[in-house]
């Protein structure tokens, strides 16, 4: 998992669900299958990471008012934490120009993925997040085509007039612990949003960078 927009979620009962395990310190151990479909008579490796009373979820996860139909966090819904728990939003707090700073929410107890408990509350939806105690900052660089027309000298035209200004977008992004273990060249799905690889050259232990290499949806000619 990987955020590439955060905002940081605060679940404003930890203190009180987890009060018997250390209260506001304790990260509640998660894990997840590093391969969703492995090969066959083969077992996935297990990807480690951790929730914690303050998570970064993606800002176009929580929305004050959301458009219809819209699933994910939103004040009175609840939604899973992928591999965590389920939660219920409570709204936000936002700066003094009216940018949301924090989504607020509860954790419902007894609802963490792998135990007995994990059916017993339904949603319509799971977003991904990274912890705040053990994510990782990573520079990750969005590239995308370099023009806007499929055929940007055709006719006689500019090329240079085709160019795509979006062509590459640098963000600093949050992933999982396990990332930063990551080698030049290797290769990973960020889920909900595609294929990267660890740059070969700027790549290093302390200091990730990842580039898309293949978007999840291509929209091109539409």
């Amino acid at each position: 998992m990987a955020v590439l927009n955060p905002v940081k979620l605060v679940l404003t009962n930890w203190d009180e669900v987890f009060a018997a395990q250390g209260g506001a310190a304790y990260l509640d151990p998660c894990t997840l299958p590093a391969l969703p479909h492995p090969p066959e008579g083969t077992e996935s490796p297990v990807r480690h990471f951790s929730i914690g009373k303050e998570v970064w979820i993606e800002r176009e996860d929580f929305e004050e008012v959301p458009p219809k139909g819209y699933k994910r966090l939103f004040p009175g819904n609840k939604v899973r934490l992928k591999g965590g728990h389920v939660i219920e939003c409570t709204g936000c707090t936002k700066d003094a120009n009216g940018t949301i700073t924090e989504v607020l929410a509860t954790v419902v107890p007894d609802t963490k993925s792998g135990t007995p408990g994990a059916d017993s509350v339904k949603v319509k939806a799971a977003i991904t997040w990274v912890g705040v105690a053990d994510g990782v900052s990573a520079e990750v660089r969005m590239y995308d085509r370099l023009f806007v027309d499929a055929q940007p000298d055709a006719g006689g035209k500019d090329f240079m007039e085709s160019l795509n200004p979006n062509s590459l977008k640098v963000v600093t992004a949050i992933v999982e612990p396990s990332l930063a273990n990551a080698q030049p060249d290797q290769k990973f799905q960020f889920e909900r949003h595609g294929y990267f690889v660890a740059d070969r050259v700027d790549h290093a232990a302390g200091k990730p960078v990842f580039n898309l290499a293949v978007g999840l949806k291509d929209s091109w000619g539409k």
